[in-house]
């Protein structure tokens, strides 16, 4: 059997996973079917997928006795969930395939003749009700999806999803029914199969990390099947072994002026929150200094929680001797707003754009060519948009950049030059030399005012203490991802998590696995 591998969503690990576009998949299993005796990779993925369902009908006593139901589709994703079902048979569990269409693919009628001789149960219609069953498994289609599902697979779809919402036990072979392997998104903006568990095949998908895929996917298991990834993936999975080793040594020789001095620049009247909840995550989040610079009128002397803070006014404050820029919290877009906003980007400093200072570069021509500029001279400012930002920033809509995230992130680093952070579900982030990640981390409890502001101190803090901004970025989506579901695994979320309560679980884990000695 080929060993599993848990998917660092649900158990985050240090190592980087290939993230496989259907392109590479494609290329991968004609090279390695090439190489082995017919039928192999489909044998190794049914047999796969039979020892996933075996475990976890092991580990749930409640369904041991119950049988599995299987629904196949007419292509190669059927095959495999014939193979699996000839295998549970064999193996005594009591197994039913619905079978509307006849498989087509050669692999697949191998397949189907082997269930066949098997004596496993197939039927050509679903039944009225499924609940007499334990585990449904969706094998109808598999990635390369082109159509939304219609007809009776959308009935089964639909079928497994209520069963998933409800009860739970619904496993899926290599992605969801209905879901773009490469998005996340569901095909041609149709329906989606909603399990609980998928197993995939050969290497994990980009759709499985981002959009909707997070949702749709559940337990995410990988198959490698015998097959080996490629050496250099287009896209890897966020981890700390692209960043880790770039922290700053905290040597006892070391000072503050070490670790670097951010100024956050924002707080137009009446804004003044945001760049406090930013400041306070860059101390949380190791910098050395930290400067609030302010465009309005009536924030506070001094931040009675975290005196350490430094708050000036704008005008009386020298951007000039800072290490490291976080703009745009609070900032507003007045002619004054714009003014700082051109002042400080024209500075030789790194920098992060969030908020208010992304609208100003979406509105001016003129701010986004020297966004580009910075970018073209080797110091790509950090821009970290959430989606109807991002879409002003394409000059697209919100819905456009949902259904390919990945291609609205590339875009974004191509046109500006910058490090883009496309935020969501699945957060990507793309370098304009083509590098481009997914953050496997974060939960609901980041649906909340406040939080894209401490993520922007964080990721400040970072490149204060001379972090490249690519691993910046990366760092910092990681343990501001990874903060929410560790104070969610402790009650204090996902409903009800504030933004202000990331800053020292951020803390925690930066020590934790960077620093303990």
């Amino acid at each position: 059997m080929t060993a599993l591998q848990t998917s660092p969503y649900f158990s985050p690990h240090d190592d980087t996973l290939a993230l496989l576009t259907l392109a590479e998949l494609r290329a991968l299993e004609a090279r390695a079917a090439a190489a082995l005796p017919p039928h192999t990779l489909m044998a190794r993925a049914g047999d796969a997928a039979a020892q996933c369902l075996l475990d976890a009908l092991e580990r749930d006593p409640d369904s041991r006795a119950q049988p599995v139901w299987i629904a196949t589709g007419p292509g190669n994703n059927g095959g495999d969930a014939l193979v699996m079902a000839e295998r549970l048979h064999r193996a005594g569990v009591t197994v039913t395939v619905c079978m509307p269409a006849e498989v087509k693919p050669d692999d697949a009628r191998w397949a189907l003749e082997l269930a066949r001789a098997a004596g496993v149960a197939i039927e050509s219609e679903p039944g009225t009700s499924l609940d007499a069953y334990g585990w449904l498994v969706d094998g109808m289609f598999g990635i390369g999806l082109t159509r939304p599902l219609d007809g009776v697979f959308a009935r089964m779809a639909a079928s497994m999803t209520c069963r998933a919402r409800a009860s739970g036990r619904v496993l899926a072979l290599d992605v969801p029914s209905g879901l773009n392997s490469d998005t996340g998104a569901p095909v041609a903006d149709g329906e989606a199969v909603r399990a609980t568990d998928t197993i995939t095949f050969i290497g994990a998908k980009p759709g499985h990390y981002t959009a909707l895929g997070r949702d749709l996917c559940g337990r995410l298991y990988v198959a490698t099947i015998g097959v080996e990834p490629p050496g250099a993936p287009s896209i890897a999975l966020n981890a700390p072994t692209l960043f880790a080793e770039l922290f700053p040594p905290r040597d006892n020789g070391t000072n503050k002026g070490t670790f670097g001095t951010l100024a956050i620049i924002g707080g137009d009247t009446g804004m003044c929150g945001a760049p406090v909840l930013a400041a306070r995550m860059a101390l949380y989040g190791g910098a050395g200094k930290v400067n609030v610079a302010f465009l309005g009128e009536g924030f506070p002397p001094y931040d009675p929680p975290h005196p350490e803070l430094m708050l000036h006014r704008v005008d009386d404050f020298a951007l000039d001797k800072m290490d490291a820029f976080a703009i745009g919290c609070g900032m507003g877009q007045s002619d004054r707003a714009k003014k700082v906003f051109a002042d400080a980007l024209n500075l030789d400093v790194p920098k992060l754009l969030d908020a208010d200072a992304l609208n100003l570069v979406a509105a001016d021509d003129a701010l986004a060519a020297i966004v580009a500029q910075r970018g073209a001279k080797g110091d790509p400012c950090i821009l970290t948009p959430h989606p109807l930002e991002a879409a002003r920033l394409l000059q697209s809509d919100a819905k456009s950049v949902q259904a390919d995230r990945l291609q609205a992130a590339r875009q974004l680093a191509a046109r500006y030059g910058a490090i883009a952070v496309l935020k969501g579900s699945g957060t990507i982030v793309a370098a304009p030399d083509g590098r481009v990640a997914i953050n496997p981390t974060g939960n609901a409890g980041l649906a909340t005012g406040g939080t894209g502001d401490v993520l922007g101190g964080l990721i400040g803090a970072l490149l204060a203490q001379n972090l490249p901004a690519y691993e910046a970025a990366l760092a910092g989506v990681w343990l501001h991802g990874l903060a929410a579901q560790s104070l969610s695994d402790d009650g204090i979320g996902p409903a009800g998590l504030t933004a202000g309560e990331l800053a020292p679980r951020v803390r925690s884990l930066i020590n934790r696995r960077f620093y303990a000695r």
